[in-house]
């Protein structure tokens, strides 16, 4: 067995490496931690970035699987991100009541304007780490600067919801959003 699991991990070494957009187990991660930061309390509107950031890396996945079967046409790479980060509906659909208040200028439901948000920070954020490696010869400032220039965007709009929030803390509405 050892043998076999060595064999596997050499193997995968050399294999050639594709440039993934974020990896699976840190999309999974994410997934599974929106559900505890909602339980632990954390308000909607932070969980919201978060929700949005995931969907977006969803439209990525689906970006590359296009890629891999040779689908393509004009358009396809906006069309995939929007309607991944429009999945956020079957929240509303199956678990959420939707309750517009005006934010700004907005009039949305504030876990809908996060998410929104998020998924525009998310893209803004690979973008410009894109830019920078661009200015820097096609190489990273440091390592894992992609994936860092992304969490420190999110990190610093969810501080901004979390001291300044749009809504009212999960734990405080009195009854189970989810009902999971």
């Amino acid at each position: 067995m050892l043998f076999s699991l060595s064999l596997l991990f050499i193997l995968a070494l050399t294999a050639p490496a594709w440039a993934n957009p974020a990896c699976a187990v840190c999309t999974v991660a994410v997934g599974a931690s929106l559900e505890i930061a909602h339980r632990l309390g954390v308000d909607d509107s932070v969980v919201g970035v978060w929700a949005g950031a995931m969907l977006v890396i969803v439209g990525y996945w689906t970006i590359r699987w296009f890629d891999k079967k040779g689908w393509n046409f004009k358009g396809r790479d906006w069309m995939l991100i929007i309607l991944s980060v429009a999945m956020i509906g079957f929240m509303y659909i199956s678990k959420m009541s939707y309750n517009a208040q005006v934010i700004g200028i907005f009039y949305l439901d504030p876990f809908l304007f996060s998410t929104i948000l998020g998924a525009l920070v998310m893209i803004w954020s690979s973008d410009f780490y894109q830019w920078m490696k661009a200015r820097n010869g096609g190489h990273a400032h440091f390592p894992f600067e992609k994936v860092v220039v992304p969490v420190v965007a999110l990190l610093a709009v969810s501080t901004y919801f979390y001291y300044h929030p749009l809504c009212q803390k999960a734990a405080d509405l009195g009854a189970d959003l989810y009902n999971f």
